[in-house]
């Protein structure tokens, strides 16, 4: 019996490295390669729920909610004593609007854990989707006895009493929940679209302006105080929210439109035509859209263009005399005067005792004049568009560790991730810079590997294929060093095994093999420097695990410190030690080796935006907007969002 014993804890140890490398896959949000390490540990124990709950949540954050929510239902018959399995699969419920499916899994998890408080606020929400008004009233009731400064219950009995036109209580609502918490931007918003309900359009600008203040990235708050500032005349203001709108969502059916109409007031007909043959692009059977745009081919010349936008409206509503009207004089502009006197005889028969073919005057009171964007009515082409009333309502962040993608979570703004070697070339948007270091190109020519190793700071998320093509690689090399008879024949397939497991995030067996690889080798940078990123990986992940492994920190700065000993002139080792100093939040220190790594490399645009970052943590705004202004210089565009956030804070 005996004799088993080591193959049962080789298999035993082989499925806690799977799990843990695919729990470090899912913390550094590479979902297909956790769901490979997932499906792996399940084809070798299927009675684990672990692994069905972990994922379910990668197949959550990939959008596949019924695929989640069947893992989820696994694991929760495998273990239904985890409160956290049956909050993942209402969520999933949610995405999917089974909200009675969400409130039953909720009941169980209340049962499980009863002061979870967003497990009552989650299931509130679901009553309210299900139109249980009354239901939704007495859980909300529920909450504030037992958590009396939760400012969003507050603002949650407000949506319900909208929903059931109660505008009184609603506002009284919004009034504890904003005393409560005046950073909330959902509440804000709801409070902007009851002004904008009641056309109260200067309190709605300033609500929705506190809202984007705090939250700038919502869409539809931009579209919405454009809306506002047209009724305001500030059209100048509204613009510029239309623009910003669609730097967010290029494909927005109502930023587009409505800039459209804004563009015809203002004179500019060419880039007028360009939002309405978006527009028609998105909707190919918007009438409003094509009409609007056969009026400006025809201020613009295009009359053969302008003659057959207006015949496809015509065709759809033969009655429409400002259509006829507009087609006749583009006819009697082209020559073609009979055609012309069919569309003016049809407008003569038909109203006599109107005089129709001016154009309406453009004028203030015309570009505030609204219509819904359901309403089809070619009379009022030159009306802004405005959403149909039901879905003027703030859409609910359910509060769950599994709301949302990782990447849109609420969190402080990162540093950006340390250099590293691997398979894949530096890409990162800044097209003049490219990595190059020396240690790794005199490893490239001298041991040939089988794949060129480059310098990168942002490998890309595998696919199922590029997963399946280096585990492949990894049991290539495995067999290769097996069969070797002496480590110092194979010490290079080592170093390029530990590359593999670093791309696999296999962090563990790549330090391990980087420490036989050192044993043989300790002179090699290019080894101690992978094995401190590697080491450093793991601390991130252990401390988000709520394990701050100081040992291990302390290892990986010894190695760096190792590294940049053997090779003093290597701009990413500081870059990199500085990363890890700044996520110890020891920020002083992480300037210091930031600012050393663009001594050597001034054009190390990364270093430059974690710098600017680190400056603006110890409170000098100044000197990290400085930097965080040279790094968008160099291309990284994202550091002009970070200056727009931070240099607008009071």
């Amino acid at each position: 019996m005996m004799t088993f014993l080591p193959v049962m804890a080789k298999a035993q140890f082989n499925v806690d490295r799977l799990m843990i490398s695919g729990e470090i896959a899912l913390h550094y949000e590479d979902y297909v390669l956790s769901i490979q390490y997932f499906n792996r540990v399940i084809s070798l124990k299927p009675f684990l729920y672990q692994p069905w709950q972990y994922r379910g949540v990668a197949k959550f954050y990939l959008d596949d909610y019924v695929g989640a929510e069947a893992d989820a239902t696994e694991a929760i018959k495998l273990n239904p004593y985890i409160d956290d399995i049956f909050d993942l699969r209402a969520i999933c419920r949610i995405k999917q609007k089974n909200y009675t499916g969400a409130i039953e899994d909720y009941n169980k998890a209340i049962a499980l854990k009863p002061m979870a408080q967003n497990y009552w606020f989650n299931r509130a929400i679901c009553r309210m989707n299900n139109k249980e008004y009354k239901a939704a009233h007495a859980e909300i009731d529920t909450i504030n006895r037992k958590w009396a400064n939760f400012a969003q219950a507050y603002a949650l009995n407000a949506e319900v009493y909208l929903q059931e036109k109660d505008t009184v209580k609603a506002a009284k609502c919004l009034d504890k929940s904003l005393e409560l918490d005046p950073y909330d931007a959902d509440t804000w918003t709801t409070r902007a679209y009851m002004s904008l309900a009641r056309h109260q359009w200067k309190d709605a600008d300033k609500f929705l302006s506190k809202a984007l203040h705090l939250k700038p990235k919502n869409v539809n708050n931009y579209v919405n105080r454009a809306l506002a500032r047209i009724n305001l005349n500030n059209l100048r203001g509204a613009m510029s929210d239309y623009d910003t709108a669609l730097d967010l969502d290029p494909n927005n059916f109502l930023a587009h439109y409505n800039r459209g109409l804004m563009r015809v007031q203002l004179g500019d007909d060419n880039r007028a035509i360009t939002d309405f043959d978006y527009v028609i692009k998105m909707e190919p059977q918007n009438v409003m859209a094509i009409f609007n745009r056969g009026i400006l081919r025809e201020k613009t010349g295009d009359l053969r263009g302008a003659i057959a936008d207006y015949s496809k409206v015509i065709s759809q509503f033969p009655n429409f005399w400002t259509g006829l009207s507009y087609r006749a004089r583009c006819y009697r502009r082209l020559g073609m005067t009979a055609k012309a006197e069919m569309d003016e005889f049809r407008i003569f028969k038909a109203q006599m005792d109107k005089h129709l073919g001016i154009q309406p005057r453009w004028s203030k009171n015309k570009i505030k004049q609204m219509r819904k964007r359901s309403e089809v009515n070619p009379e009022k082409y030159n009306q802004i568009v405005v959403e149909d009333e039901d879905k003027q309502h703030v859409e609910h962040e359910y509060k769950s560790e599994y709301r949302g993608r990782v990447q849109d979570r609420s969190v402080d703004v990162e540093f950006l991730p340390m250099y590293l070697v691997s398979y894949f070339k530096y890409s990162n948007g800044v097209k003049s810079y490219q990595a190059y270091n020396k240690e790794v190109e005199d490893f490239n020519r001298t041991e040939s590997p089988r794949h060129r190793l480059y310098v990168t700071c942002n490998p890309p998320q595998l696919n199922e294929g590029q997963s399946k093509t280096f585990f492949n690689l990894i049991d290539s090399l495995t067999a290769t060093i097996q069969a070797s008879k002496t480590i110092a024949s194979t010490r290079s397939k080592l170093l390029e095994r530990a590359v593999a497991y670093s791309c696999v995030q296999n962090y563990d067996a790549a330090i391990a093999d980087l420490g036989v690889y050192i044993q043989t080798d300790s002179a090699s940078a290019l080894a101690y420097w992978q094995r401190a990123v590697c080491q450093s990986m793991m601390v991130e992940f252990n401390v988000a695990h709520g394990d701050a492994n100081k040992l291990q920190a302390a290892s990986a700065i010894l190695d760096f410190n190792k590294a940049i000993q053997l090779s003093p002139k290597n701009a990413y080792l500081y870059f990199d030690r500085g990363n890890l100093h700044a996520k110890q939040k020891e920020y002083a220190e992480a300037i210091d080796d930031y600012t050393k790594a663009l001594e050597l490399d001034p054009n190390l645009a990364e270093a430059l935006y974690n710098r600017g970052l680190a400056y603006i943590y110890i409170h000098d705004k100044s000197k990290g907007i400085q930097d965080l202004s040279k790094a968008g210089e160099q291309g990284l565009y994202d550091a002009y969002s970070v200056i727009k956030r931070y240099g607008s804070d009071k």
